[in-house]
């Protein structure tokens, strides 16, 4: 069976993939399996399925007194991966990430997804916010994605966290890890940013996923910066429709990203989440169909809360 690298680096039609987030903690599996139904029809060429980590929530005890709990909202992403790829038979790609993680935990979860046949990964550091900066005393974790990486590299030589050497994993993990065209918000430039992404290429990543952008222009000098770079892996644009009225501001609030003029003007004359959706499917199609004409047949869609706005573009595109 081919890798997603592999996948990716052959792609030559036009294609897509798109991320999912797990159930939150009690709920069912059905509306993950309501959305790839809704997309499958377009032959994904993979699903990602994003990772969380624990976090500090603040609730008011019998005295009125707020009290932290530490909880994870969204647990299941081994178990979700596995059951995609057992209910639809398409490739996935469960997020690993650093942060709320010990190296231990990550181990664990790399042997469990070598029993489950799934050896594809997108390897990021994770979330970094103040609501999640519970640390579990006295047991490391990787601080950075190239931690990650330099432990995901040991274990496909089957070298173990306590010093224990196997023979290695019949398939070795194959992994992607992010790039962000508008730089990463703890980064002090794009070329600083850069310079860190082709350590992670340099290490063994074997393609790069961006961070969701509105501005074209923005992706193409990105990619030209990682090409002068050295880097020579593929980068795949990853898009966002958007469709709450919400978004407008939460997005580039969350994602350091910036709408552009055009854009931020239609989104401004919106007053219902009907109208958001319209201007941000255009807007996402719009993207894509560009990207496309510029060579990169591939587009990754950040599904999540749009799987209506991903269908419309699938139907226009694909």
């Amino acid at each position: 069976m081919s890798t997603v690298a592999e996948l990716i680096r052959n792609s030559d039609t036009p294609s897509f993939s798109f991320e999912l987030l797990p159930p939150l903690k009690g709920n069912s599996i059905s509306k993950v399996f309501k959305t790839i139904d809704k997309l499958k029809e377009f032959s994904p060429l993979y699903i990602n399925i994003t990772s969380h980590r624990d976090e500090v929530v603040y609730k008011p005890n019998a005295e009125g007194i707020n009290i932290p709990h530490v909880y994870r909202k969204r647990p299941g992403t081994v178990a979700v991966a596995a059951s995609i790829q057992h209910q639809y038979k398409i490739p996935v790609v469960p997020h690993m990430i650093c942060s709320g993680f010990t190296r231990s935990e990550t181990e664990y979860a790399l042997i469990d997804l070598n029993f489950l046949g799934i050896h594809d990964l997108l390897l990021l550091r994770g979330d970094n916010s103040d609501r999640h900066n519970f640390v579990k005393p006295g047991e490391p974790g990787n601080k950075y994605a190239i931690d990650l990486i330099h432990q995901v590299n040991n274990l496909n030589k089957g070298q173990f966290l306590d010093g224990t050497v196997m023979e290695p994993f019949e398939t070795p993990f194959s992994y992607g890890v992010a790039g962000y065209p508008e730089k990463h918000e703890e980064a002090s430039s794009l070329d600083e940013d850069i310079s860190r992404l082709k350590q992670k290429a340099d290490a063994g990543a074997e393609y790069i996923i961006t961070q969701m952008f509105f501005d074209n222009s923005k992706f193409f000098d990105f990619v030209k910066k990682c090409r002068d770079a050295g880097i020579t892996i593929p980068i795949v644009p990853g898009l966002k429709p958007i469709n709450y009225l919400s978004q407008i501001k939460v997005l580039p609030d969350i994602f350091k990203t910036q709408f552009p003029e055009a854009l931020s003007a239609e989104l401004q004359k919106c007053t219902s989440n009907e109208e958001v959706a319209k201007v941000g499917t255009e807007w996402a199609a719009h993207q894509a169909k560009e990207l496309m004409e510029h060579g990169f047949k591939l587009i990754h869609f950040y599904s999540m809360m749009a799987t209506n706005c991903v269908y419309d573009i699938a139907r226009k595109i694909y």
